[in-house]
């Protein structure tokens, strides 16, 4: 392996942390990115790493998820943590940037490294000669040449261009006396959770939808709807009934407390093995924060609900993870082809960086003939992989970084010292995971 070449295909957040991990082990990188030649919908900078839709990485408290996810890259030497830190500007307690002074800083930084060659031209499809190690981190807004070469690769069906997420609650937030298990015709308990409506709430949590705000669409994000993915706002526009028809539709739930079927359900999907984690089934929304939680909070039973992840709509190109990459970040058709950033299959830019940062990580052991390396499970680093490759590839969405990925508590612990625990095991794994392979 010492013989290949590292292409990194993508000049965003992964691409650089990538670049960088690999230039600090020693090797050689050509980073190609299309800009200046050609400029994505959403980008008008000619710098590395733009930041496109906001200034903000979110949390900066080391005990929430993103934070600690934070700190773990800080912990591996993060090129993108140490231009954040440098140029962060005053956010309360979230961590913000100057984006042109973050940008330029890690433009200037990769510019000048001996080892790195910034090739600024497109690459419309991917490498298939044998002696080219290739990590691939073109983000959500991939070029279409490039992206038809992917689909090839991955086949068609494994390849998405837009995000239609419903959102996913926190277990415990969640009102089990009022909540019931069935499945739809089922005799006994069942896997899905049912929210029951009477007639007058399912008219209220209408009346809500057609009156409520929503996140607008950017210019680069004009969507297309699926029939059978549409927006719950959407269908709830077509008529009164159009949700009770379709994803809220009662029928074979009778609730077992009282035989009676309800006049409207909504269903809620266990999300991941441990059941932290619930997904509202076919609730895809546009809705803005702050009116899903407004506006989910009047369904019975979710009064009290906390959000691990919003619903949302917008262009993204990812693939199905799960059935495509290895918990290495490899693709499992060719180990020489890493997958890095939200094309992965995250969200955000924080778990994007983190992506590049382990695929450059083990692109350079591939390239020591070291077996390349899974984080801990206990880590940020470890859930988030645990997530695009251990998810139902049938119910796979990207995601966060949220604690609903971490393993299940083994027992009860009280909540608010639930994110010092977890950022105590992850630091502990971290350090015994760095020794024992030299990371």
């Amino acid at each position: 392996m010492n013989s290949l070449e590292v292409h990194i295909i993508g000049g965003g957040l992964a691409g650089c942390e990538a670049a960088w991990q690999l230039a600090r082990r020693g090797y050689q990188v050509k980073l190609f990115d299309m800009k200046p030649n050609k400029f994505s919908p959403a980008h008008e900078s000619e710098n590395l790493a733009e930041l496109v839709c906001s200034n903000s990485l979110r949390s900066a408290d080391p005990h929430s998820a993103v934070g600690l996810l934070k700190d773990e890259m800080r912990t591996l030497d993060s090129l993108i943590m140490k231009a954040a830190d440098e140029t962060a500007v005053p956010a309360g307690k979230a961590l913000a940037v100057d984006r042109e002074k973050f940008a330029e800083k890690i433009t200037s930084l990769l510019t000048k490294h001996p080892l790195v060659s910034i090739i600024r031209e497109e690459i419309e499809s991917l490498p298939e000669e044998p002696n080219s190690l290739t990590i691939l981190a073109t983000g959500p807004l991939t070029s279409e040449p490039l992206a038809e070469s992917l689909a090839c690769f991955t086949g068609k069906t494994r390849l998405y261009f837009y995000d239609a997420i419903a959102p996913i609650l926190y277990t415990e937030s969640l009102d089990m006396e009022m909540i019931y298990q069935k499945s739809r015709y089922d005799d006994g308990p069942g896997d899905y959770l049912n929210c029951p409506l009477a007639e007058n709430d399912y008219l209220q949590f209408i009346d809500s939808l057609n009156t409520a705000r929503y996140a607008p669409l950017r210019d680069f994000e004009e969507v297309k709807y699926f029939e059978g993915c549409l927006p719950i706002e959407v269908m709830s526009a077509r008529g009164i009934d159009t949700l009770r028809y379709g994803p809220m539709k009662p029928v074979g739930l009778e609730d077992p407390r009282t035989n009676e079927q309800p006049y409207a359900v909504v269903q809620l999907r266990k999300e991941n093995k441990e059941g932290t984690l619930y997904n509202m089934v076919g609730f895809q929304t546009k809705l803005t924060r702050g009116e899903q939680e407004r506006i989910l909070r009047r369904i019975p039973g979710l009064e009290r609900a906390e959000f691990a992840r919003y619903g949302s709509i917008h262009r993204n190109t990812f693939i199905c993870a799960p059935e495509i990459l290895r918990p290495t970040l490899q693709a499992k058709k060719n180990p020489n082809l890493l997958v890095a950033g939200q094309l992965s299959g995250v969200e955000g830019y924080v778990e994007s960086t983190a992506m590049g940062l382990l695929a450059g990580i083990n692109a350079g052991r591939l390239l020591q003939s070291s077996e390349p390396l899974t984080p801990p499970p206990e880590t940020a680093l470890g859930a988030l992989i645990n997530h695009l490759t251990a998810t139902d590839p049938n119910h796979f969405q990207p995601s966060n970084v949220n604690f609903g990925l971490f393993p299940a508590w083994e027992k009860k612990v009280a909540k608010r010292l639930r994110g010092q625990i977890r950022a105590e095991r992850s630091s502990t794994a971290l350090k015994q995971w760095i020794e024992a392979y030299r990371v």
